[in-house]
């Protein structure tokens, strides 16, 4: 009891222990790094599909693309051996402005998409108003395209 009222006198004059005071880092995203089987097919599919600009990497081993996916954000494709079972609950989401336009970029590539059900060339309208589809890279990694802001 001694031991509490002494914590309590400590908390109430705003002196707390340096050990309570110590903050975890403050962490910021860097990258995501996907496997791939094929570098050059998936390169061009993020290149000219997604649009994402390649951007210099430091390997140049034929193994790595890195490309910009936002400010100080960074996504790598890497060659190899990758197991994958391609399920929509784990996907990349990047946002554009406007949903139904990118879905006609995609029509014009002709590049396969869906709503969340899979309903082939279909968008879903979210609860919250936000527009979504998906689709797949030559991998199978589920990609979700939104309006989200």
């Amino acid at each position: 009891m001694k031991r509490l009222l002494v914590v309590l006198l400590f908390v109430a004059a705003g002196w707390v222990p340096a050990v309570a005071q110590s903050q975890a880092p403050t962490l910021t995203f860097n990258h995501a790094a996907i496997c791939v089987r094929d570098l050059k097919a998936s390169t061009d599919f993020y290149k000219l599909v997604l649009a994402l600009p390649e951007i210099p990497n430091p390997f140049n081993d034929g193994r790595h693309t890195w490309l910009s996916i936002g400010p100080q954000l960074q996504m790598h494709i890497i060659q190899g051996t990758c197991t994958l079972t391609p399920e929509k609950n784990v996907h990349l989401c990047f946002s554009t402005a406007s949903v139904p336009e990118f879905a006609k970029r995609l029509d014009t590539q002709k590049v396969a998409y869906s709503n969340l059900l899979g309903q082939r060339s279909q968008v879903t309208l979210r609860a919250d108003g936000v527009r979504q589809l998906y689709l797949q890279d030559p991998d199978g990694y589920w990609i979700e395209i939104n309006d989200a802001k």
